[in-house]
């Protein structure tokens, strides 16, 4: 009998053991600096100078892991709250509402990296869609100054719920939409102080970094060197000058847009899948996000801060080259004026399902209009039903990894579904809602920490794509992934359960860690918001119990926990196929390598059935 396997976080009992301290001294200050998309294994001295140094003379996180669903908003939602997705509700960077969201367009299925969309969410969600209060929110509830900058959407996550307009203590955030409508506004203080220090009011664009190119364009050939390097700017010549003048404990995260973005838009490997991610142009904007951080540990040392000042490095997920091959799908063999032939389209997984599931597919983000033969949805998320107002099944595009809502909550719908979705080569690994019941070759949601305090839509199918190995000898440096997106073949992208996906990069250094230490034990991104609130003392109201733990064996004295291997696997279809997790555990708490059908996800052998599992 298969052993089901129920989360209950250590992470609290950790952080009111090793916090303590802060609560009779002043606390050290924090930066968090996340590379966006930066592989795990990918920094070396020669590609990521800086990131190697914290690396090698602070802590090395070596067992580390993002969140599944492997996406940005996804991540910055576990950093910011130290929650795991079930409780955040924050499933992907693209989810179902249920509701029309207006500065989306209208859509239900609204991408969620764009201020006015999360501030939206926040309001219909009860004032917060995320559930959990975050620990810029938490800091600057204490009086210490905190301050955001960077990537537009997971950059305002951090303290998403601040009003502006109200009295009190503020977080500054500075992203891509600031000095637009869209962007949260500056304070008379902070606008002051960029005019003093020659700095313009407005982020500058992305300029050439942010063209991806089309099916028979190349994408860029630049690093996103020009915006970040004003974020560089603000942060060195502002932030850290003006939080040392107040002379109190400070948060700062910087988000650096790239790698992700040069590694997804890039131009070095137009529709084949090498060298994919491993070109000229990935590796530029690897050094230019290094050169950021370079910058920023200069100017600690330059004003004195940097014996107070501890530095986390975490990426919020890996990367993988984009795939769109698959010899089983319908949509594949059709014809798109986009697409080049054989090739999976945009919006592939809803296609298939409305032929398999003889639905009516609409495009929730044109106006909810039928989509027409030979055409596939303009964003790739698709409505399919009789009433587009009343979906029977609603497909959110993302990536490596799709969600499937069933409104209805549809057992029978669920069982065709999972029955088509095991038709495709290009699926590994199923996950479903707990409510509908278990289904062969599939695993419940809530093994994998996707069921928790949510107030948002919970998916009802988490569905997996494919991801293999090409192009070198170490495999998460060249992890190839079926990707649902407007990006095309050889292209990046992330969101798998695979090993390439899911091991992110983390390190740290400062007061505070260990030096010259590499951790054995498995840490994850929730963790690292723990561990943020634990070192500065910080306590929310933890709505949900799905929480990260204190990364102590990381600090001085810290004692490292015991720690073990296991793996779930599900009953078999009736073709054969078992969905697999491979995890660790550290007490009860459990963190996921690797995920799929054996021999469809890198770090998932074909043999691993096997090996000695958690139940069968």
């Amino acid at each position: 009998m298969r052993r089901t396997l129920v989360m209950v976080s250590a992470g609290l009992v950790l952080l009111s053991t090793t916090s303590g301290f802060t609560q009779n001294s002043r606390p050290h200050n924090i930066i968090l600096f996340v590379p966006d998309g930066l592989r795990g294994r990918i920094v070396s001295p020669e590609t990521a100078p800086a990131m190697a140094e914290v690396r090698d003379k602070g802590v090395n996180f070596k067992n580390s892991h993002s969140m599944f669903p492997t996406f940005t908003t996804a991540n910055a939602s576990a950093m910011a709250t130290g929650h795991y997705l079930g409780d955040t509700g924050d499933f992907s960077n693209t989810i179902y509402t249920g509701y029309p969201v207006g500065p989306a367009g209208g859509t239900v299925t609204p991408f969620l990296e764009v201020n006015p969309v999360i501030i939206d969410a926040d309001e219909h969600f009860g004032g917060d869609y995320l559930n959990e209060e975050t620990i810029l929110k938490m800091a600057r509830g204490k009086g210490y100054s905190t301050a955001a900058l960077g990537k537009l959407g997971p950059t305002l996550i951090f303290d998403h719920t601040d009003k502006i307009g109200a009295e009190g203590n503020h977080s500054i955030v500075l992203d891509d939409a600031t000095g637009t409508k869209n962007g949260v506004p500056l304070s008379e203080e902070v606008k002051a102080a960029l005019t003093k220090a020659g700095l313009p009011l407005a982020t500058p664009p992305r300029g050439e970094n942010g063209k991806a190119g089309d099916a028979k364009t190349p994408g860029t050939l630049v690093p996103n060197t020009a915006q970040q390097a004003y974020f560089v700017d603000v942060a060195t010549k502002v932030l850290l000058p003006m939080f040392k003048a107040r002379n109190k404990p400070f948060v700062l995260v910087f988000w650096s847009r790239d790698p992700d973005g040069s590694q997804h838009n890039q131009g070095d490997s137009l529709n084949t899948v090498t060298p994919g991610i491993n070109g000229p142009t990935s590796l530029a904007g690897i050094k230019n996000a290094d050169n950021n951080l370079a910058a920023l540990r200069k100017a600690l040392d330059d004003l004195g801060l940097a014996a107070d000042t501890n530095i986390i490095i975490s990426s919020d997920h890996g990367f993988s080259t984009i795939s769109k091959e698959s010899k089983t799908s319908p949509s594949a063999k059709a014809s798109y004026d986009d697409t080049p032939r054989d090739l999976l389209p945009m919006g592939f997984l809803a296609l298939d399902l409305a032929k398999a599931l003889d639905l009516p597919l609409y495009d929730p983000n044109d106006n909810n209009v039928k989509v027409a033969d030979g055409a596939h949805p303009k964003a790739g998320n698709g409505l399919l039903g009789q009433d587009p107002a009343k979906p029977e099944l609603v497909v959110a595009t993302n990536g490596g990894s799709d969600l499937i809502y069933l409104p209805k909550l549809d057992k029978k719908l669920a069982d065709r579904t999972i029955k088509a979705l095991l038709e495709q080569d290009y699926v590994s690994g199923i996950f479903v809602d707990d409510k509908l019941g278990r289904f062969p070759g599939t695993l419940e949601m809530s093994q994998i920490g996707l069921k928790g305090k949510a107030v948002t839509p919970t998916p009802s199918i988490v569905v997996n794509f494919r991801s293999y190995v090409e192009g070198c000898d170490e495999p998460t440096n060249c992890s190839v992934e079926v990707s649902d997106t407007v990006l095309r073949q050889g292209q990046g992208m992330h969101g798998s359960f695979g090993r390439g996906d899911t091991l992110n990069f983390m390190a740290a250094i400062g007061p505070d860690f260990k030096a010259g230490y590499a951790d054995p034990l498995p840490v994850n991104n929730a963790d690292v918001g723990m561990t943020i609130a634990g070192l500065m003392g910080l306590h929310g109201s933890n709505n949900g119990g799905l929480t990260g733990r204190m990364m102590s064996e990381a600090l001085p004295n810290g004692i490292v926990q015991k720690s073990a291997d296991g793996t779930i696997v599900s009953k078999p279809a009736a073709n054969g196929l078992r969905t697999v997790v491979k995890f660790q555990r550290v007490l009860s708490q459990l963190y996921f390598d690797v995920a799929g059908f054996p021999g469809r996800t890198v770090g998932l052998d074909a043999d691993v059935l096997k090996q000695k599992t958690a139940g069968k």
